[in-house]
């Protein structure tokens, strides 16, 4: 098999897995926005903790997300890239 077709094949792989990465990401931080209450709470200090640590893990996981998602923009257009190119030296 050409060295060429193998990239070929492995680029959209490892777009796939990244897109599925970027959709388990996307619904974990549903999940952990769903704990998120709009309300402050003044009275308890406890609820409050919990409200800012809920804040900090979804602070910490968008910088994931976006790095997973140009990530599998990265991979998706050399695909397409080495996809075209196939392509045009069939031709």
């Amino acid at each position: 098999m050409d060295p060429f077709q193998v990239t070929s094949f492995a680029f959209p792989i490892a777009a796939g897995v990244a897109l599925a990465a970027w959709f388990c990401l996307i619904i974990y931080r549903g999940t952990i926005e769903a704990h998120e209450d709009d309300q402050l709470f003044l009275a308890d200090q406890t609820l409050a903790t919990e409200q800012r640590e809920v804040v900090a893990r979804i602070e910490r996981i968008n910088p994931l997300i976006r790095k997973v998602m140009i990530s599998w923009i990265v991979l998706a257009a050399v695909s397409a890239g080495l996809w075209v190119w196939q392509g045009i030296r069939s031709f």
